[in-house]
């Protein structure tokens, strides 16, 4: 397991990035790692990305895009618009969640 420098906190991360303990993750993390993404959060992003870990906590997975249209209430261009060029493996690394099962 590698670990990795974010904002100042030390966190165990797989080797894509991925944060492999989320109980590690603080905003000051989400900030740096969407920077590194090119991103600056808005509210929006703030949304989705507190879904994520709410439904991770709840569920033990990251959900795929049908849960976030269907249950999150997001719709697919929105999150395309917040995070391209693939928004559920994006929000997920920023959320500080594993990489989704969904995604290759």
């Amino acid at each position: 397991m590698a670990q990795k420098n974010i904002a100042g906190h030390t966190v165990d991360v797989d080797a894509e990035g991925y944060l492999t303990r989320p109980e590690q993750w603080n905003r000051a993390i989400a900030e740096a790692l969407a920077q590194e993404l090119n991103l600056q959060l808005t509210d929006a992003h703030w949304k989705v990305i507190e879904f994520l870990q709410r439904d991770y906590r709840e569920r033990g997975t990251v959900p795929g895009m049908r849960r976030l249209n269907k249950v999150g209430g997001f719709a697919t261009k929105d999150l395309y618009a917040l995070f391209p060029d693939g928004p559920i493996k994006k929000a997920a690394l920023i959320a500080g969640l594993p990489k989704p099962a969904s995604c290759v």
